[in-house]
This record gives structure tokens, C-alpha cells and sequence, in this order.
């Protein structure tokens, strides 16, 4: 009998939380308003949450960037850097520093590391091949300290120097290279627990000349140098495209989709099965989970939120 129950119903071992990815009647929190277009959520080693505020220049007279700091203990947030070189992305490595993008739009278009002890930074790729980066936008780091990002162009007064909306990878010698080059727009960037696969979302609105592009990429990496496009993992609507990506210990990917009429937070097995779904009420830019997965914080809008998914 037991072997019966198994051939008949499979997907019960392979993806047990399917029906409870998000625990039942959970409601994301509003704990921060005061932003306008918030992005790139991290979890920081002080157990506080930093993200960015996208200030549209043409939409703020100007306003130069923020990087927020949300002290859950005390229940504040406040400005922790601006300008913050129209910050988006952004991640701690494993010695806490934190690394970030920044984008075009009177920013930096590069990556910077901030020791967070001394606030001194450091410049970790401002150019490739002699020419600065597009925009760069989300980041992901792994367990040697490689740091992959993606670099499209959403705004920005600035010319498009890069030749293509690329993926790179930046070494530990600091040596940048660009890894992925036929993504129309890549956006949001995460790696599997085990690190040998690497996810790229794609949100690209199309053209007069080409149809829109919303989909998440699975790629291999069989070794330090070999990125080996898999396929497309998971399809959206042309109307909901994903932004940020973070993948949970057990390998599910959670993605912030930005879809005006029906903003979620989906959860996607490794094998891009849907397996749940969070309603928001703001579109979300992206999320964070905290230690031992307990939390979810997304930016939506110009605020942050917060999911409990452990009830503690």
C-alpha cells in the first residue's frame, strides 16, 4: 500500500510544502512608507534591513538616491546613505561588508563595497573593456566571494557604452567578465543552494522591432569558466514580469513580479512549477528573506514589507 501511495502521488516527495509556502491568512505588513520607488532589499550583519530608493531624477527635481536602514529591534528607518549613487541591488558578503549596485541616472553605473565598521569604500568594477557598465541592477554573491551581476538600462540620461545588457561575474582578483550576453534585459539574479545553477530574470517591455521578453533563465555552471544556458525556466504574461529573485535553502525560487493589475511574490520549484502565491498591494522591486527564513521583506512601491512565514 505504501508503494502504491507513492507512484500515485510522486510530487508529495519532491516538493512537500507546496500548499503552505506561505503559512495560511499571512498579510505582508507595511513597516516604511516614506520612499519612491524602493528596491534591492538585504538582510545586514547588524540584524538590520538595508534597501535602495530609486529617486527618478526627472520625477523628484532631482533628488540624488537613498540607501534606507530598517532597525527591526527599534522599529525606525533611517537614511543610511545619500546619495547613494542611485544604489539599487544590494548584498553582505561573508566578512559583512556590504556590496552594491549602482545605476545610471546621475549614479555611478559600478559595484562598491562598504566596509560597515569604517564606512570607507571601494571601488570592486567601474569599467569593462575601458567603458563604464549600463546600469548595473541585482547582484548575487557566492561562497568564494564571486560576485555575479546584471547590467540592463531601464532610465538614465547617460550613453549606453556596453554593446549588450549583459551578466557578469566579478573574480576574486577583481577581474570582471561578462558571462551571459543574449538576455534582452536582465534583471533580478540569484544561485542555487548547491551553486551550480544560476538564475536570470529577464523583464524587457519589447519594442516596434521586438516582441516583450518576461521570463526567468536556467543556466549551468559546470565549472570556473563554463556558463551553459539550460532553457527557460519559467514564462510570464507579457504584462507581469519578474523583477528581484531569492531562493529559499531548499532550492524554491521566490520572485517579485511586477504585474500593475495583480502584484505578487510567486513561488516557483527548481523545476519552475508554481507551487504559491503572495498578494500585494504595491507592485514589489524585490525581497529578502532573513536568517533561518523566518521573514520576508520586499520592497513594493516606495515602502518595504514584511512577511512572517515562521510564526515565533
Amino acid at each position: 500500500m505504501k508503494l502504491l501511495i507513492l507512484l500515485l502521488f510522486p510530487s508529495l516527495l519532491l516538493y512537500p510544502q507546496t500548499t503552505e509556502i506561505f503559512p495560511p491568512g499571512v498579510m505582508p505588513v507595511k513597516i516604511f512608507s516614506g520612499g519612491y520607488f524602493t528596491e534591492g532589499p538585504a538582510y545586514g550583519p547588524d540584524g538590520c534591513i538595508y534597501f535602495s530608493d530609486q529617486t527618478f531624477t526627472d520625477e523628484t527635481n532631482m533628488d540624488a538616491g537613498i540607501i534606507w536602514k530598517y532597525d527591526p529591534a527599534k522599529d525606525t528607518t533611517v537614511v543610511f546613505r545619500s546619495p547613494s549613487g542611485m544604489s539599487n541591488g544590494i548584498a553582505f558578503d561573508k566578512e559583512g561588508r556590504m556590496v552594491v549596485c549602482e545605476g545610471a541616472d546621475f549614479g555611478g553605473r559600478m559595484i562598491i563595497r562598504t566596509d560597515m565598521h569604517s564606512g570607507k569604500s571601494k571601488i570592486i568594477a567601474g569599467l569593462y573593456n575601458g567603458k563604464p557598465f549600463n546600469s548595473p541592477n541585482d547582484l548575487t554573491i557566492d561562497s568564494k566571494g564571486r560576485i555575479y551581476f546584471t547590467d540592463p538600462r531601464y532610465t538614465g540620461h547617460e550613453t549606453v557604452d556596453q554593446p549588450v545588457m549583459g551578466v557578469y561575474r566579478i573574480d576574486s582578483n577583481k577581474k570582471v567578465k561578462l558571462i551571459i550576453n543574449n538576455i534582452p534585459m536582465p534583471n533580478g539574479i540569484a544561485l542555487s543552494p548547491d551553486e551550480k545553477i544560476l538564475y536570470v530574470g529577464c523583464n524587457y517591455e519589447g519594442d516596434k522591432n521586438n516582441k516583450p521578453v518576461m521570463a526567468v533563465y536556467k543556466f549551468n555552471l559546470i565549472d570556473e569558466d563554463s556558463v551553459l544556458f539550460d532553457k527557460k525556466l519559467i514564462e510570464f504574461e507579457s504584462e507581469a514580469g519578474p523583477d528581484g529573485i531569492k531562493v529559499s535553502k531548499d532550492g524554491n525560487l521566490f520572485i517579485a513580479v511586477r504585474d500593475e493589475n495583480k502584484p505578487q511574490i510567486r513561488v516557483y520549484s527548481p523545476t519552475g512549477e508554481l507551487l504559491d502565491s503572495l498578494n500585494l498591494p504595491e507592485v514589489p522591486g524585490n525581497l529578502t528573506f532573513t536568517p533561518g527564513e523566518k521573514e520576508l521583506y520586499i520592497t513594493a512601491g516606495g515602502g518595504l514589507y514584511q512577511v512572517k512565514l515562521i510564526e515565533f
